[in-house]
């Protein structure tokens, strides 16, 4: 079994919506049927029992070593604890190859999986040993260093639930909800609208202290010290216990508290220096340990904090306690887990000898043993939930210190005997006010009920009705689709909204273009997304990047299938038919939003037939009205929009919105039909998006197919009284189109100016010479700049047999090099006559003609 091309699927894609690795995996022979290899699914069951059963997608099909790689990298990320369910195993054209899709919650897990599994697979095969154990704890620790931490992954959840889109842009805790210029974004349990200056403030003790004492909030007496001896004097000044802590720290490292004595201030000194040169001593204050978060102006969830501790059971050391302790499950290394390890340190071994003990002690039985003073679960710390008990005054005082410092995300740190009454009444105070809390303690305290704030959060981000979403539009098909997009963002800029756009002619933002090259894939189009000044998104969508990683969103407002026709790029990556393509180019309508539009060709009837898979609603286009499609749907007082004189009507029912095609210049006043296809989509695309009719009919008018706005796009050109026409058509339906079009125009002689892409069969490169041939009177062939793994002279070799047995080319000529080719087509023309120049490098070709037509002006 061999396993290649590895491609990591990160958004909605051919196979499902889930996020997937995609492998390609060869088998030998015998390992196509595994019925055939004498004890293999036994050794591979003794390596990993919970495999499951070994089953193809579809009853009947035999069960191949393809799949057994499948149900395995499946089946340890799900016993890792990865949160994963669906796999597919696929027989493609090649025998013996499969395509093997396997979901992944986080990509390196997933890669990591299918390494494993195809180990896993090839020692049950050979008869060596696995190593199980040793495979799902590599699994469970990349998954515990790559996923969100717990804070970050309560926040994304309930944004997930409220269908706010989110994308994690850094390896660590920065996460985007929504997009363009309603994106927010957070970093563990602080936003984008969280004050650098509040967080300044809140990492000075000192300051804060000052601050929340002048807004009347209960806070301990203390002061910085400059060094050792200056700390003790204060530490006496207060009056002991006191407590030392670095001024600047967080989540309770080198604080200790409660230190009756010298020795134990000199080693709380010394461990506070670990971590700040500016260090701090206050009165200790008796009590309990709270910690209340405050989410905006309100009090969402309260704990009572124990430090870390263990129950001495009359046979065991303390060492021993804390390794069972540490056992638990839900104990980890960090924060990935709702409660943190127990460690020993010289923190721990001084609060130790304060109650004349040692690592080595034997406690008796129920004697409680305290690790540690501070009770923050980052140093081993644990929690009860008692948000339900805090008096109202408590949580009006800890409002005021979020508000005092400026926090809107706040963990306020309460020393007092109970919650239940108000603080001063008890002689506590606020010790801390925290930035980016952990939300651990309140998501799973160890005891109580877990609260909803990261629901809190999410709602203080996004309001009520808000899901951070800008309209997408996403186009796909054959032919058609650059134009129709550059329609589409045309129209919504005519509506005032700052565009962003994808295409093959690359990325563009308010009309200005930011990346250059073929841009119609993923990655262009989450550019768009992060960018926040873009109010609405189109997207070309190409195949190749459909296949190649999935889309770049969760869903659209609105999904554009010009065409299918005869297909383009058949023979490459597994998709060999006219079906395999319609597949592909459905993913966007399959992934339309429940109250979206996929405006779908009424014509082409695989293009009909993606109407099943939308979950929203559905407008057809095509020309004629009368067409059964079109007359069902509009029947059914659905939205059609199709061509009725000269004007092209927009109905829902009987009633009807007209656009006369005279103001509409890119339809040549209607007699370039593949333009009025692609404004009878764009119309219904803005139509979905409840655009003004009147801005819509202005927008189509004001659009103009040059080199500029539509570059290779039927682009028109004056030479010396002769029509030159540059397009980038390159498969025989946008040959076709073009004819169509051209056949409208009164002209004396044809010339065409063609080469073809390599990366197509070669029944379709001489097909669209064989459409040409019947055209037009001379035919100039070239070779273009990139041969596409064909050997030099090939293409052109399929183009000629192409023109063979032609009724209507008498010249055909063959050129190297495309600007070569362009000009002699231009030098031959006369006033009358018509050259198309079918161009392949379109910046430049376009320039190039308009050069020549200036300069023969």
């Amino acid at each position: 079994m061999e396993v290649s091309r590895i491609r990591a699927l990160r958004g909605p894609n051919l196979w499902s919506r889930h996020t997937a690795i995609e492998a390609i995996v060869s088998c030998a022979p015998e390992e196509c049927d595994l019925d055939t290899l004498a004890g293999f699914e036994e050794r591979l069951r003794q390596r990993f029992p919970e495999i499951g059963v070994l089953q193809p997608a579809r009853h009947g099909d035999v069960v191949s070593m393809a799949h057994a790689l499948e149900f395995a990298a499946l089946g340890l990320q799900a016993h890792a604890g990865c949160p994963v369910t669906f796999s597919r195993t696929t027989q493609t054209v090649e025998s013996g190859v499969f395509q093997v899709v396997v979901e992944y919650s986080e990509e390196p897990v997933g890669r990591l999986a299918m390494d494993l599994a195809r180990t896993l697979c090839q020692t049950a095969l050979t008869g060596e040993p696995f190593d199980l154990e040793d495979a799902l704890a590599r699994l469970k620790e990349l998954d515990e260093d790559v996923r969100l931490g717990p804070s970050t992954g309560a926040i994304v959840q309930a944004a997930m639930l409220r269908g706010i889109p989110f994308r994690r842009l850094t390896e660590g805790s920065l996460v985007q909800f929504g997009w363009g210029c309603r994106q927010r974004r957070i970093q563990a349990a602080e936003t984008d609208g969280s004050s650098a200056i509040a967080e300044s403030i809140a990492q000075d003790k000192e300051l804060t202290k000052m601050l929340l004492d002048a807004a009347g909030v209960p806070v301990p007496q203390g002061r910085p010290a400059s060094d050792l001896e200056d700390g003790w004097q204060a530490a006496l000044d207060i009056g002991l216990p006191v407590v030392v802590k670095p001024q600047d720290g967080n989540q309770g490292k080198g604080v200790t508290v409660n230190i009756k004595n010298r020795e134990s201030f000199e080693a709380a000194y010394a461990a506070a220096t670990e971590i700040s040169s500016e260090i701090l001593v206050e009165r200790y204050l008796p009590g309990q340990d709270y910690r209340l978060l405050v989410v905006g102006d309100q009090l969402v969830a309260a704990a009572r904090r124990e430090p870390p501790h263990v129950t001495g059971d009359g046979a065991h050391t303390v060492r021993e306690l804390v390794e069972q302790v540490n056992s638990d499950p839900r104990r980890g290394e960090g924060h990935a887990t709702s409660l943190t390890k127990i460690r020993f340190d010289d923190i721990a071994l001084t609060c130790l000898a304060a109650q004349n003990l040692s690592a080595e002690s034997v406690p008796p039985k129920g004697m409680r043993v305290v690790l540690r003073n501070n009770a923050n679960l980052s140093t081993g710390g644990s929690a009860t939930d008692v948000t339900d008990d805090v008096h109202p005054e408590v949580a009006a005082r800890a409002v005021a210190a979020a508000k005092m410092v400026g926090l809107d995300i706040c963990g306020v740190d309460l020393v007092c005997d109970s919650v239940l009454r108000p603080i001063e009444e008890q002689g506590g105070g606020i010790v801390e006010v925290n930035a980016a809390p952990g939300l651990r303690m309140h998501l799973a305290p160890s005891f109580g009920k877990g609260r909803p704030v990261g629901e809190a959060i999410v709602s203080t981000v996004f309001p009520d009705g808000e899901d951070g979403r800008i309209p997408v539009v996403a186009v796909a098909g054959t032919n058609g689709k650059t134009t129709t997009v550059r329609l589409i963002a045309h129209l919504l800029a005519s509506q005032g909204l700052c565009v962003g756009m994808t295409s093959t002619d690359g990325v563009y933002v308010d009309g200005r273009r930011t990346d250059t090259g073929d841009c119609s894939g993923p990655r262009s189009a989450r550019n768009v997304l992060l960018h926040p000044a873009v109010e609405a998104a189109v997207f070309e969508t190409a195949r190749g990047g459909v296949l190649r990683e999935g889309l770049a969103f969760d869903r659209c407002d609105v999904a554009v299938v010009t065409n299918i026709g005869l297909g383009d790029h058949l023979g490459l990556s597994y998709i060999s038919t006219v079906e395999d393509l319609a597949v592909v180019k459905r993913v966007i309508v399959q992934n339309v939003a429940p109250k979206g539009v996929a405006v779908l060709n009424a014509a082409d009837p695989m293009v009909a037939r993606m109407a099943a898979v939308c979950q929203g609603v559905v407008t057809f286009f095509a020309r004629d009205p009368n067409h059964p499609v079109m007359a069902t749907h509009r029947a059914q007082g659905r939205r059609v929009v199709f061509v009725d004189g000269n004007d092209i009507v927009a109905a829902e029912g009987w009633e009807e919105r007209r656009l006369p095609l005279d103001g509409i210049p890119i339809t040549g006043k209607g007699d370039i039909g593949f333009q009025v296809e692609n404004v009878m989509a764009a119309t219904a695309a803005a139509w979905a998006l409840n655009l003004d009719w009147e801005t819509v009919r202005a927008g189509l008018g004001s659009f103009v197919a040059d080199a500029r706005t539509a570059p290779g796009r039927f682009n028109l050109f004056d030479y010396r009284g002769a029509t030159v026409i540059a397009d980038y058509g390159h498969n025989p339906d946008a040959i076709q189109a073009l004819v169509n079009a051209v056949n409208t125009m009164p002209t004396k002689r044809r010339t065409v100016v063609i080469s073809g892409a390599g990366d197509r069969r070669d029944e379709d490169i001489r097909q669209q010479t064989r459409i040409l041939g019947d055209a037009f009177d001379e035919v100039v062939l070239y070779q273009d700049q990139c041969q596409r793994g064909r050997e030099d002279g090939e293409v052109l070799a399929l183009l000629r047999q192409g023109l063979e047995g032609a009724n209507r080319a008498r010249r055909i000529e063959e050129i190297r090099g495309e600007f070569l080719a362009i000009d002699t087509a231009l030098e031959r023309l006369e006033p009358g006559d018509l050259c198309l120049v079918l161009i392949d490098q379109v910046e430049e070709a376009l320039a190039h003609i308009a050069s020549r037509c200036t300069g023969a002006g």
